[in-house]
């Protein structure tokens, strides 16, 4: 069986990773304009070792892959990841990437920074779908970022009520909030808080026999379009709904939207509510896309 190890690296790893960024860069395509990645030497890698560290992984003992950290303020910056090619039919680059998020995790950053090339689609699908989303581009670098969950305890309803509220009253036309969790863990507590925030027209139940129910602004700000996906069996039967009018102009929330309706805007929130035998909440709120780069959710 195939044992995959990934480790800290630090300076005296230096000959080991720059010989994996050598061997893992040259097999690329020739890039306009080209990385610079094999005019990288012993030196400069100790260097960025001592000063950030990074990771290396092993496949049975043997050095397979690598990345480089470097601390971009609230982020922590990924460089150089890359995976030999026999070893990228093991996970070896998911295995780099889940480790570097529970290391942002443990060090208190917002979440992890990395430059993708446009013209690789492949890496940057796999970016993708290991949580990551575009949040600016400088010609063919897409600038690409995975935002850290961010958890909050609720102790009873009125803590899911005030959560809402404070979260409503930072959202805006064009927002989307996709919110999870069983029944009875609060969604349509919170979706009250969100409306109360907004300062829209109540009162806010769950739409459930209705699927959609639009709430007006009371401000003159953007109304509420407040969804139930519950029984919505997949995205076509959500598109069908025609909100794709309205999310320009409103905030959205989808109940029971994970897996349906990530795909109605470039930026949300996805909202993972869980309820403990206590009856205590936990709120997991995680940020994808460009709207929450710059200022994260207030939670």
């Amino acid at each position: 069986m195939t044992t995959i190890a990934i480790r800290r690296a630090g300076s005296e790893d230096a000959a080991t990773v720059l010989e994996l960024i050598h061997s893992t860069f040259a097999g690329r395509p020739v890039l306009d304009p080209p990385s610079n990645a094999l005019e990288d030497d012993l030196e400069a890698v100790t260097a960025e070792l001592a000063l950030h560290g990074g990771l290396v992984a092993e496949v049975d003992g043997h050095p397979a892959g690598s990345l480089l950290f470097r601390p971009h303020g609230r982020w922590l910056g990924l460089r150089r990841v890359g995976v030999l090619v026999e070893a990228r039919h093991h996970g070896v680059a998911h295995h780099l990437a889940e480790r570097a998020a529970e290391i942002a995790q443990a060090e208190h950053f917002d979440g992890l920074v990395l430059e993708a090339r446009e013209e690789l689609p492949d890496t940057v699908r796999f970016w993708v779908r290991n949580g990551y989303a575009e949040v600016g581009r400088d010609g063919p670098r897409l600038r690409m970022a995975r935002q850290l969950p961010r958890i909050s305890t609720l102790p009873g309803a009125d803590d899911t009520r005030a959560f809402g509220v404070r979260l409503g009253e930072a959202l805006g036309a064009g927002d989307l909030v996709v919110l999870t969790g069983e029944l009875g863990a609060g969604k349509t507590t919170l979706a009250q808080g969100l409306g109360a925030g907004l300062r829209v027209r109540g009162p806010i139940t769950s739409p459930t026999f209705v699927i959609a129910r639009v709430h007006p602004s009371l401000v003159d700000g953007p109304a509420l379009v407040h969804v139930d996906a519950y029984r919505l069996g997949d995205r076509a039967e959500l598109d069908d709904l025609d909100l794709d009018t309205d999310l320009d102009d409103a905030v959205t929330i989808v109940e029971w939207g994970s897996g349906l309706a990530e795909a109605l805007a470039g930026s949300r929130l996805e909202i993972d509510l869980e309820r403990a035998p206590d009856d205590v909440r936990t709120a997991r709120v995680t940020a994808v896309g460009p709207r929450w780069f710059e200022e994260p959710p207030p939670v």
